[in-house]
């Protein structure tokens, strides 16, 4: 899976009065949960942007005045109004212990439905797995070839090697879906 570096600073001051100073200054504040302690630190508003602002995931390694600590985005908490970043929070990854993330999807294949007239949707941009840290792929590829029209494939369907799959068994990962085209087809097909 890829990583991300960030530079962080640790901090020594806590509540609502210290965090508005902290953004006053271009930072963020965070805490890094799991282990035997928490640890709250501070972060450049710019470094978090490639970590949040995009669909993939990431391992986050954050460098905390030279000690670094594997972590995973755990929630990031924006202004209502300004959409800036008011506060983030990490999980630590521990050896040997499994890491729940959210991996995007990608579809591959010319579904069957499609070709006859349907529209391929998908529903769920990223599932929320867990496996050991090695066995985490950059993306779940899911091959759509064999979908016809009205026909969905759900997490439930879904098996990879060493994943452990967190979202519902019974959640939509993408359709085929039937439009007025598909349905013309079907009654032409029908009629012959």
């Amino acid at each position: 899976m890829k990583t991300i570096q960030i530079k962080a600073v640790k901090r020594a001051d806590y509540g609502k009065k210290a965090a508005k100073s902290i953004r006053r200054e271009g930072q963020v504040p965070c805490v890094l949960y799991g282990g035997s302690e928490n640890v709250a630190f501070s972060v450049d508003a710019k470094s978090l942007k490639p970590l949040i602002y995009t669909p993939n995931s990431y391992i986050v390694e954050l460098d905390i005045d030279g000690k670094v600590e594997k972590a995973v985005l755990r929630e990031v908490q924006f202004h209502p109004v300004r959409e800036e970043i008011l506060h983030v929070d990490f999980y630590r990854i521990q050896d040997g212990k499994p890491v729940s993330i959210s991996i995007p999807v990608r579809l591959t294949g010319n579904a069957e439905g499609v070709k006859v007239g349907g529209k391929l949707t998908l529903s769920a941009r990223k599932l929320f797995v867990s496996g050991m840290l090695d066995k985490l792929p950059d993306e779940i590829v899911v091959d759509v070839t064999p979908l016809k029209v009205g026909q969905t494939i759900f997490v439930g369907d879904l098996k990879f090697d060493g994943l452990q799959f967190l979202s519902p068994a019974t959640q939509a990962v993408c359709a085929v879906r039937v439009t007025r085209a598909s349905r013309g087809a079907a009654a032409e097909s029908a009629e012959a």
